[in-house]
């Protein structure tokens, strides 16, 4: 199981550092499903993108690796709305593709890389104890 979680953790170390910087390359796009109700949205699209790039080498680093699964488990609960949003406004993000029907399956595949992250917040002694 250690061997599957470490090439589980390596994937989505590399997928967030290419969606963090995204939000560098393509920040208009992703200001774009940021809710009207939010300030400063070109802020909070770098913001996003920085702590996405940090969790993502946090997760390949092992004394951060924890901190850093907490990080994206936070991270992913509260850009929720963003991509909520961009679903019932039916937006198109330039660095993503855009086909209504995928732009609403983002919304439960937001809970599967929430568990996906979380599953990096324990440590292989507690998951041997408990299953």
């Amino acid at each position: 199981m250690r061997r599957y979680k470490l090439v589980f953790r390596i994937i989505l170390a590399v997928g967030m550092v290419i969606v963090g910087a995204l939000h560098f390359t393509h920040s208009s796009g992703f200001e774009k499903i940021v809710p009207d109700y939010l300030p400063h949205h070109l802020a909070l699209v770098y913001t996003s993108g920085f702590l996405e790039v940090l969790a993502g080498v946090g997760l390949l680093i092992p004394n951060l690796s924890r901190f850093a699964a907490w990080l994206l488990v936070v991270l992913f609960i509260t850009v929720f709305p963003a991509n909520l949003y961009q679903a019932v406004n039916n937006i198109e993000v330039v660095a993503l593709p855009h086909d209504p029907p995928l732009i609403w399956l983002r919304l439960p595949f937001q809970a599967l890389l929430v568990a996906w992250a979380w599953w990096f917040t324990r440590d292989n002694v507690t998951e041997k104890l408990n299953g």
